[in-house]
């Protein structure tokens, strides 16, 4: 994908970029609530929970929209995995960099990466969820091969994970409540 998303400016020459996009049939407005409480002691990540804490980091994953999760501002950071992790790096936890409600989540790692969330509103009943990663250069071709292994395979299986779990939670909650407004306390049904 091509064009340009909030965030790219502060990677504004990517050493490497991914972008990927499912869409939603759900609006913007009920798939954000699903975003904006992404994170490790949050509401989790809705992916591979077992993965996820196979290495350590304690994910819990929700399936319901939490009030309290349901605000975020610049500064805000947003846990990767439990804050006593074993091994701390640079995207152990990131920073939130811009919230723009109902459309674009923009966080920032420690070592200059960007993770963006972007919702693309169809139409009234349809949302394109864009998800995309920006790296700085790396120095060394060594460098690339390792982050590539150990981070980037491992990577792409949770986000895409994340994306469908997004995805199957806003569509059931859309298609649970209709069209009846949100207020932020709807718990989907185990069904």
């Amino acid at each position: 994908m091509s064009r340009q998303l909030p965030g790219d400016d502060l990677v504004p020459e990517p050493g490497d970029e991914t972008t990927r996009a499912v869409t939603v049939e759900a609006p913007s407005d009920r798939v954000w609530p699903w975003v904006v409480q992404l994170g490790q002691g949050r509401g989790g990540f809705y992916s591979y929970t077992w993965l996820e804490n196979l290495v350590g980091a304690e994910i819990h994953n929700v399936d319901r929209i939490v009030p309290e999760l349901q605000k975020l501002e610049a500064g805000d950071s947003i846990r990767m995995v439990r804050e006593d992790y074993w091994f701390q790096s640079p995207v152990t936890s990131m920073t939130v960099e811009r919230v723009d409600p109902n459309r674009t989540l923009v966080l920032q790692g420690h070592d200059g990466g960007t993770w963006t969330f972007h919702l693309d509103q169809l139409d009234d009943e349809t949302t394109r969820f864009i998800v995309r990663g920006r790296k700085p250069k790396n120095r060394t071709a060594i460098g690339y091969v390792l982050r590539y292994l150990t981070y980037e395979l491992p990577h792409f299986v949770m986000e895409r994970g994340m994306m469908l779990g997004i995805k199957t939670r806003a569509e059931r909650h859309w298609r649970d409540e209709g069209t009846s407004p949100n207020d932020g306390s709807q718990v989907l049904s185990d069904g």
